[in-house]
């Protein structure tokens, strides 16, 4: 995959990562119902999808790259249990404006783990995610929902930017959609033996809006991102995935009238530009 093709898959994906709050907000089951559906159905899309490019599914995988699929897996689900307890309580623009912090957290363990250098701008840009944190936060009442769906969604925010960092290891000579096959097959593992009892409550309707969320904002998602961070440093993979907010919170405003307060809005916007303009100035000295 080209550098091109890497940055139009990552768009996709950020685009599909925006209709996630949606499926949340319409799927009336648990967060750990919800993740093991979505990452169900995706198995069988990707196993489908491998089979038709004539590959198998364990083809090329030993004990030692396993390992890092297993933990990437392990965080995956964290980071969708924990974004979909904020999606529940406290609404879609909380829950997305939380999780936008992530490229902080991104920057941060790539100068822990892999010994990168932070240049000015990145921290001048971890400044500012932390200033428009403060302003998204709708109060410091940790009793009031929307503030504990702020703490979830930052929560779901670090448990991404690890899943991402490990990504890097884990995708190294594996093909995008088998990584992808393989992570959301040990999430299916991790959330099943808590999912299961619920699982004969759920409506047809929640099934169908399961089966989408899995083929197309998990499966599809899923794999444009592997396969871009393949190509692109996760910082630039991180930093278009981090307009995720803005389309999920225009699909809650014309879907459900869901409006976030002018602070919040305010808030998220330092945020996101930050990471922007991180961006601009990044790839301006390259």
């Amino acid at each position: 995959m080209s550098k091109t093709h890497a940055s139009v898959a990552i768009h996709i994906a950020a685009i599909l990562f925006g209709l996630t709050g949606i499926f949340g907000t319409l799927i009336s089951a648990s967060p750990t119902v919800i993740t093991a559906g979505r990452a169900a159905f995706a198995v069988i899309a990707l196993i489908v999808f491998i089979r038709l490019q004539g590959f198998s599914v364990c083809k090329g995988l030993n004990a030692r790259s396993l390992v890092p699929l297993f933990l990437a897996g392990g965080m995956l689900a964290a980071h969708w249990v924990t974004f979909f307890i904020a999606v529940k309580v406290g609404g879609i623009a909380v829950a997305t404006l939380g999780f936008a912090s992530f490229p902080a957290f991104i920057t941060i363990g790539e100068k822990v783990f892999f010994d990168e250098k932070v240049k000015q701008t990145e921290w001048i840009t971890l400044l500012l995610i932390t200033i428009g944190l403060i302003l998204v936060t709708p109060s410091f009442d940790f009793t009031d929902k929307p503030t504990a769906g702020l703490i979830w969604a930052i929560l779901s925010g670090l448990t991404f930017a690890i899943f991402t960092l490990i990504n890097r290891r884990a995708a190294n000579h594996i093909p995008a959609q088998q990584v992808a096959c393989v992570e959301n097959f040990f999430v299916v593992l991790f959330t099943l033996p808590f999912a299961a009892a619920e699982i004969s409550t759920i409506s047809n309707i929640d099934w169908l809006l399961l089966s989408l969320l899995g083929v197309l904002c998990t499966a599809l998602s899923h794999y444009l991102l592997v396969a871009s961070l393949m190509v692109l440093k996760a910082r630039s993979a991180g930093i278009v995935i981090a307009l995720e907010p803005v389309y999920a919170i225009l699909f809650a405003a014309v879907l459900f009238a869901q409006y976030p307060p002018l602070r919040s809005i305010v808030g998220g916007l330092i945020m996101i530009g930050a990471i922007l303009w991180s961006s601009t100035k990044k790839h301006g000295h390259t």
